[in-house]
């Protein structure tokens, strides 16, 4: 696989990678504690929330990462954020229609379900916060700088506009007074 020009790109895959394996984690300890507390009702909740919480989350890293494959296109940044938004959308429109089905289902504790979405929610966050505090980012990643302009050109000029005496194509004087 290639390098992405885009600096975000590795953070990005190193989130959800490690949010895959919380995930993982996080699912065993609330399958268990949903067992203990409600039997099959409560390991079924204790799933469902973190599988929610993890899908949902996982839906705007995906998304950034496939909108970054466009980088350098002309319409790179319409792109971006269509995708993103696009994103967001799909994000709650899921949410709205899953808590329509699943609010009158008799097999859901409720207690245990919502509690499973906020651990899912709050592991996704610490995992973004190390990541983000321990990854090498260079403040300006992705600019270019400009080609160096030589020093007997003034600033905003080009070369091309200059003729032998210092004076501009269109007749004006660019030297100093």
């Amino acid at each position: 696989m290639s390098q992405s020009p885009v600096s975000s790109t590795p953070i990005l895959r190193r989130t959800l990678l490690w949010s895959a394996v919380a995930t993982v984690v996080l699912a065993v300890v609330a399958g268990a504690v949903g067992f203990a507390v409600a039997q099959g009702d409560g390991l079924v909740s204790g799933l469902l929330g973190i599988l929610l919480a993890a899908v949902f989350l996982a839906i705007t890293g995906i998304s950034i990462l496939v909108a970054n494959r466009w980088y350098g296109d002309p319409i790179y940044v319409q792109l971006f954020f269509a995708i993103v938004l696009g994103g967001w959308l799909l994000k709650l429109g899921v949410f709205i229609v899953v808590m329509i089905v699943v609010s009158g289902q008799p097999w859901i504790v409720p207690m245990v379900f919502f509690l499973s979405i906020v651990a899912g929610v709050l592991m996704s966050l610490a995992i973004d916060v190390v990541v983000l505090t321990r990854m090498r980012l260079p403040h300006v990643s992705d600019a270019s700088l400009p080609t160096e302009v030589p020093e007997d050109v003034a600033p905003g000029a080009r070369p091309a506009d200059r003729t032998a005496g210092g004076e501009r194509a269109d007749g004006s004087d660019s030297r100093p007074l």
